[in-house]
């Protein structure tokens, strides 16, 4: 069971790490998309924060591939 416990956040930061190259790469989104969503999925999470509600983990996950693209980008 400790391999597989190893196993689940090593895939999850290979996905973040993968999808994030993707996007700070892809000539079809402009700095100002991955700016603007980020933003917006940043106020989504402070708006379920704010009602106590439980942050869901896709939520976090995108808010990471998303920093992450951007910083790649250099826009960070």
């Amino acid at each position: 069971m400790a391999a597989r416990q190893k196993a689940g956040p090593r895939k999850m930061k290979i996905d973040i790490n993968e999808m994030s190259e993707k996007l700070a790469r892809d000539p079809t989104i402009s700095d100002y998309d991955v700016w603007r969503t980020l933003k917006n999925l940043n106020n989504e999470i402070f708006h379920i924060a704010n009602n106590n509600d439980p942050i869901p983990m896709e939520l976090i996950r995108w808010r990471a591939v998303l920093d992450r693209a951007q910083s790649k980008r250099g826009r960070g």
